[in-house]
Formats: structure tokens, C-alpha cells, sequence
């Protein structure tokens, strides 16, 4: 696994401005696909509303009522027009309202996004642009051509700053395009999508933020105590 990988930052004009680190432990990592199937698993089934709701034959309206009497009649004995062999009657072991979400600790997902983000990196698609309009005004057609100079697959991720409104109003009725802000990657969008194309400035708020992981965090928290003791 190396230490880092580098890729070419693009501009609007699809000239090379720079590159960008792309840090070994967020896009060169192990690749755990139980772990992300796992991963993908629970997101989906949070995704569920789980209000479907079916009645049981003592919810149904009416049917109090004998339809027939119990002897006589050549026929099977019934006591209710609502039990579940006849027409409008009640449901067997139907679905009823419940919560689909499972619980998926915050370490697993992490990894499951590195090893989504580090997949994509190893395959050359994973792009960084400094932006996608040349002005300052929302444009659909100059953000398509940045795209069409990185990549012309059919589902295309792209990761924006919350507060990049020209990119995101750019973008956000393009079929082909799916936007998502740095602080709402996930392992199922990464892997759903051909490419994945970080702003220069959602990358850098990525790894700053949801991608620092827990040994970061450690040596934070470390250094500030080693602060508390001076």
C-alpha cells in the first residue's frame, strides 16, 4: 500500500492547474467487500420507510355476523366472512409496520468508504477540479464540458462544498450526475457511481473531516493532552 497517491487537478478549461495528494490510507486501502456489502446492506435498509401495514382478520370491518348456520348445509362450517380463504378478508402473517434500520458502528463505515474511495483511486477514477463554471454564475453547459474532459462514463459522483451553490445549481438536473456534499459521502454512492469528482475544495474538507478516521483523532487528542500537561 503507498503512502500517497497524486492526480492531476483540472481547471474549467480542462487544463492541468496542479495535483492534489490523494492520501494512501483513505484511497490505497485494503478493499473489504464483505464489510461493504455489510455496509450497503444497512444503508439500504435505513433507507425503508417501513410503514406498509396489512389488516388481520380481527382488524378487518365486519363479518361478525354467522354467515350460515354450523350444521346442515352440505358445506364447511365458517364462522366469519372475514377469515382469510374469502374475498375482503383478512391477511395472513402480512407485512405491519416496523423499523428496517440496523446498527452499523461508526468504524465499519468508515472503512467500508475507504475501501469504496480506494477501488475507484486504483482504477484512475477518482478526479479533482479546482470548479466547474468559469464565472460566477451557474452554467450548466460549461460544467458538462469539464465533466466530458474527465470522464464520458454513464453515472458520474460528483463532491461539492455546502456552500458551492454555482456547482450545485450547474449540475443538479443533469441525469448522469449525482451531487453530494463532502460531509455526506458514502460507501453505496462511491459504488454506484463510474467516477467519482471531488471540487478542490470539498477533497480538502473530506480529508479534513469524515475521512481523518480514528487514529487521527487519537493523535489529536494525544497532542492536546500533551498540551494540558505543559
Amino acid at each position: 500500500m503507498s503512502d500517497t497517491l497524486t492526480v492531476d487537478v483540472l481547471d474549467e478549461k480542462g487544463t492541468k492547474a496542479g495535483t492534489a495528494d490523494l492520501p494512501g490510507d483513505v484511497f490505497d486501502a485494503p478493499t473489504n467487500v464483505p464489510l461493504i456489502h455489510q455496509v450497503v446492506v444497512a444503508q439500504l435498509a435505513a433507507a425503508r420507510q417501513g410503514t406498509h401495514d396489512t389488516k388481520s382478520r380481527g382488524e378487518v370491518r365486519g363479518g361478525g355476523r354467522k354467515p350460515y348456520k354450523q350444521k346442515g348445509t352440505g358445506r364447511a362450517r365458517q364462522g366469519s366472512t372475514r377469515a382469510p380463504q374469502f374475498a375482503g378478508g383478512g391477511v395472513v402473517h402480512g407485512p405491519t409496520p416496523r423499523d428496517y434500520s440496523q446498527r452499523t458502528p461508526k468504524k465499519m463505515k468508515a472503512a467500508a468508504l475507504r475501501g469504496a474511495l480506494s477501488d475507484r483511486a486504483r482504477a484512475g477514477r477518482v478526479h479533482v477540479v479546482t470548479g466547474f463554471a468559469p464565472g460566477q454564475v451557474p452554467s450548466t453547459k460549461a460544467a458538462l464540458a469539464v465533466l466530458d474532459n474527465l470522464s464520458g462514463r454513464k453515472n458520474v459522483l460528483v463532491v461539492v462544498e455546502r456552500q458551492d451553490e454555482i456547482t450545485w445549481k450547474s449540475l443538479r438536473n443533469v441525469e448522469r450526475v449525482h451531487l453530494l456534499v463532502a460531509d455526506q459521502l458514502n460507501t453505496y454512492d462511491v459504488l454506484i457511481s463510474d467516477d467519482v469528482v471531488f471540487t478542490q475544495g470539498a477533497l480538502d474538507a473530506f480529508l479534513a473531516g469524515p475521512a481523518k478516521g480514528a487514529k487521527a483523532v487519537a493523535t489529536e487528542s494525544e497532542a492536546a493532552a500533551q498540551e494540558e500537561t505543559k
